[in-house]
């Protein structure tokens, strides 16, 4: 179903675990869609060339993070399933000198935009060492670097706990370890069982990250504890990673193939 104006309302009541209590009601806010990918082609192809890119490789220090995976852009690790959703695959095998091989792709120099909501519909991976990501960064990373361009995490997941889910932001002096973060878990039930929606809604004075409608964390400038760097455009990532300091390595244990499953990405700007 495709939308071009909408209108959300978004309550504290709604059924969820908060882990935050600045969780409250959100008033009517109506929507434009500004840029979408359902994900819809035949099976086995790539994504859309016109609206993603690919990191590729192992990255340095394993993207920062030291993790162990090599991104390819193979359809063995995404391709679209033919039935309208993208599957990103993190597969156990030696290539390239790397055990683990999975993707990541990038809205980077063809699609950014300041304020807004960024949403995604998407089933997650799970098991030790897993670390699916729905994220944002600066389109000025180039020229000023991480963390100066800012960083938007509306969705990443440590594989070992497949009911919690984090949002956070990263910027200049909070960044890394440091970063402000809020997190969301479900009762009984667990993200990579099915689809949920995951977003974030952005202005000039704050981001909040909502699971399902639901509003879990927000964070204002007055929130962090240096400057607030989200005045300006951000692209979008979809990746999953294997190991790294996020959340440790594989086990014996963790089961291989992993699959993210995303029916889409929609992104909005705000009317009057």
């Amino acid at each position: 179903m495709k939308y071009t104006v909408v209108s959300f309302i978004f309550a504290s009541l709604l059924m969820g675990c908060n882990s935050d209590d600045k969780s409250q009601y959100i008033a009517s806010r109506n929507w434009q869609l500004t840029w979408s990918d359902e994900f819809e082609g035949e099976s086995g192809t790539l994504p859309d060339a016109a609206k993603w890119t690919f990191d590729l490789g192992t990255g340095s220090n394993g993207w920062g993070n030291q993790e162990l995976q090599n991104y390819t852009n193979r359809p063995s690790n995404i391709s679209l399933d033919g039935s309208g959703n993208l599957v990103i695959t993190a597969l156990k095998e030696n290539y390239q000198s790397s055990q683990y091989t999975s993707a990541r792709i990038k809205t980077k120099d063809l699609f950014s935009q300041a304020y807004g909501r960024f949403e995604a519909r998407l089933i997650t991976p799970y098991g030790q060492g897993l670390w699916p990501a729905f994220w944002l960064l600066g389109s000025n990373i180039d020229e000023v670097s991480w963390p100066n361009c800012g960083e938007i995490d509306i969705m990443e997941l440590r594989g070992q706990k497949p009911s919690i889910i984090n949002g956070t932001v990263h910027g200049p002096g909070y960044s890394g370890a440091n970063a402000i973060s809020g997190s969301y878990s479900l009762q009984n039930n667990r993200f990579d069982k099915d689809y949920h929606i995951f977003a974030v809604e952005w202005d000039a004075d704050k981001i909040d990250f909502f699971v399902d409608g639901f509003l879990y964390k927000r964070i204002g400038k007055s929130d962090v504890p240096g400057d607030w760097v989200y005045d300006h455009p951000f692209f979008m990532i979809l990746n999953v990673a294997v190991g790294g300091n996020y959340l440790g390595n594989p086990t014996s244990q963790t089961p291989f193939p992993q699959k993210m499953v995303i029916d889409y990405v929609r992104v909005y700007k705000e009317v009057n």
